[in-house]
């Protein structure tokens, strides 16, 4: 579970440098990957399951977690186009903020 913990940081200081630096579609990716690190953190603390891939995590979030599993699906859209098209401040800012929502949501309900 540390090595979760170390990532979800690492992920955020790089999306926040990134974001800075005006590197949008790397800010996006790590935003995203903090994200889902903190899905799989959530999942793993109530259920003890570690999703192995994308489609198990999005099937457990769909299932268990489904205000969690609607919003981290549209923001994969995001994500996903992030592989072929340049991203802009907003969609960067707008995976920080989902992030860093979802890390004070569950942090919130330990």
């Amino acid at each position: 579970m540390d090595e979760l913990l170390k990532n979800i940081k690492e992920f955020f200081e790089s999306g926040e440098e990134n974001l800075k630096k005006a590197r949008f579609n790397a800010s996006v990716s790590d935003f995203f990957k903090a994200i889902v690190i903190l899905c799989d953190y959530k999942i793993y603390t109530d259920m003890k399951i570690m999703p192995k891939n994308h489609s198990e995590r999005f099937s457990i979030l769909e299932k268990y977690f489904q205000s969690v599993y609607l919003e981290v699906s549209n923001l994969f859209q995001i994500y996903t186009k992030s592989y072929n098209l340049r991203m802009n401040k907003e969609d960067a800012i707008k995976l920080r903020n989902y992030a860093y929502g979802l890390k004070d949501s569950f942090a919130s309900k330990k």
